[in-house]
């Protein structure tokens, strides 16, 4: 007897299960390691994306728009709330026992928890009301995740600290769920930003981490300036520009 997905699943849906798989990888890796399981984080990141391009080009199938935001709930909600907590707990000594400090402990737990809740309702609302747009809103959870892990590996003083990510935690959990409207990326964009991730996971600490802060500048960009972004880089013409292909439903740019 063959297993229900024989024949129904196809190609990008397979990156998105291996997607999913990276983020448990992330997970568990974070514990031990969080520059390991930040690094993991930006390899779901780049699966994330990949799975989006093969539906474009090779076909989706009615399965891949609900397996999408299932394993971006692992990859891009609970795999950084993980490494935040982890992160968190180092720093602070926590041991999930009665001698650690309530207040500091309720932080360190309650504030990624938040995360993953956030998370999850806008992956919810971004499959009932977004697939198939140029446009989405709220903040990605795969940009929140990239930035909260790149910070980490880029070394920026101050911000590899656990006051610093949970801060960062709790202001994306908010800007997950507002409705500030941001543009898809561009195909040729999200390309170039693909290699510099890539160099962000092979060596982070190359060059004086040149990959993961170029890549934290560029996150953070089109974290605040999806206005700019719409405006100067996507409406602007461009003389044999890649405008990419509309996304095809089950493809997801998140």
């Amino acid at each position: 007897m063959q297993p229900r997905f024989v024949g129904r699943l196809g190609l990008a849906d397979i990156v998105t299960v291996a997607n999913a798989g990276l983020g448990f990888a992330a997970a568990v890796a974070a514990v031990a390691d969080p520059a390991l399981g930040a690094r993991l984080i930006l390899l779901a990141a780049v699966a994330d994306g990949l799975d989006g391009v093969l539906a474009r080009k090779l076909g989706s199938t009615p399965v891949g728009e609900f397996i999408d935001s299932l394993a971006d709930v692992a990859s891009f909600c609970v795999a950084p709330a993980i490494f935040v907590f982890s992160v968190a707990s180092a720093e602070w000594g926590l041991t999930l026992s009665a001698g650690d400090p309530p207040a500091l402990l309720a932080t360190a737990l309650v504030l990624p928890a938040l995360f993953v809740g956030s998370g999850v309702v806008r992956l919810g609302m971004y499959t009932a009301y977004d697939i198939g747009s140029d446009e989405t809103e709220g903040v990605q959870t795969t940009l929140a995740a990239t930035i909260l892990a790149v910070v980490y590996l880029a070394g920026v003083p101050g911000a590899r600290g656990a006051t610093a990510l949970l801060a960062m935690t709790a202001v994306f959990t908010y800007l997950m769920v507002t409705t500030i409207t941001y543009p898809e990326l561009r195909a040729s964009h999200a390309l170039g930003m693909g290699a510099v991730q890539a160099g962000a996971i092979v060596a982070p600490t190359a060059f004086g981490r040149l990959f993961p802060r170029a890549l934290l500048v560029g996150a953070v960009l089109y974290l605040i300036g999806p206005w700019f972004y719409r405006r100067y880089l996507v409406d602007a013409p461009e003389d044999g520009a890649d405008e990419g292909p509309e996304p095809a439903p089950g493809a997801d740019t998140e």
